[in-house]
């Protein structure tokens, strides 16, 4: 999918509240729920979704992106809604993480994502950040196989609710010259690309290079910021990346898509501020270096 389809993918009426609406709009900027999620059972966060859009609501960030985790609750699409609706903050959509690669859970894999996605339309979330699955050893062609087969069928399920599936990267989709990327794109060449940035940091690629090479397929994107150690900064800002010229690339690349904040703090790291202070911090950044 390029920009201009998922542009026309989005121009969707919401009906809490309604920021994506507009075809010729600029960014929203988002959170995803990472950061609320990292230390709790199952990262599962939705105890404290009230919480979550409360900050959104006070950082000036327009919309939040949940795990898949938080939509599987009985009352998930009440219950969100309901954060949503009090604190003026959109849902923008979820990450999904399965093992795509794996024959044997397939069936499995598909009875949920039809079921996590129905609920997060439900929600007005119209974005699938799709993460395929890491194995012990590289994966095997068979294995591709079977991986493009089930994002296929994922595909057609987001078709259906209106729903924009795209890649989302850690290290192992990237790592060995795109490895594990470039075998998926050859299978399912349509797929479109939500790239974290601060991953592809961490796999050793070339941020700019990448986002000039796939510039047709992004349409989502997730910043984060980090020391040359690779350790994660509390916000945007405080870490090496530079925020300006990717903000000049992607302005090379038309990008039309959206942006979301996803911190992550170092295991035992104790914040220095609220997490509502670094997101604030770290949408000044996004406004003053993409002027959105």
């Amino acid at each position: 999918m390029n920009r201009r389809d998922f542009l026309a993918s989005s121009t969707l009426t919401l009906a809490i509240p309604d920021v994506f609406s507009a075809v010729d709009r600029k960014p929203v900027v988002g959170l995803h729920v990472w950061v609320y999620s990292s230390d709790k059972p199952a990262y599962d966060c939705f105890p404290v979704l009230d919480q979550v859009f409360a900050d959104a609501k006070y950082a000036g960030i327009e919309a939040v992106e949940l795990m898949e985790v938080n939509v599987r609750h009985d009352d998930a699409v009440d219950r969100i809604g309901d954060s949503s609706q009090k604190s003026g903050v959109a849902v923008i959509g979820a990450s999904y993480s399965q093992p795509m690669w794996d024959k044997s859970k397939q069936t499995e894999i598909l009875d949920d994502a039809e079921m996590v996605v129905g609920r997060l339309s439900k929600l007005g979330g119209r974005t699938l950040g799709i993460s395929v699955g890491n194995t012990p050893k590289k994966k095997t062609p068979e294995q591709f196989d079977v991986q493009a087969e089930t994002l296929k069928q994922i595909q057609a399920i987001c078709r259906k609710n209106k729903v924009v599936p795209n890649l989302h990267n850690h290290i192992y989709e990237v790592a060995d010259d795109l490895y594990d990327l470039q075998n998926t794109l050859q299978r399912v060449p349509d797929i479109a690309l939500g790239p974290d940035l601060d991953w592809l940091f961490q796999a050793k690629v070339d941020v700019l290079t990448f986002l000039q090479k796939f510039s047709d397929k992004i349409v989502y994107l997730h910043l984060r910021d980090h020391l040359w150690t690779g350790t994660r900064s509390e916000a945007l800002g405080e870490g090496i990346a530079d925020w300006g010229a990717v903000a000049r690339q992607l302005k090379k690349n038309r990008f039309a898509g959206d942006i979301t904040v996803e911190l992550a703090f170092p295991p035992g790291f104790k914040p220095t501020r609220p997490i509502r202070e670094s997101l604030k911090m770290s949408r000044d950044v996004i406004r003053q270096k993409f002027g959105v």
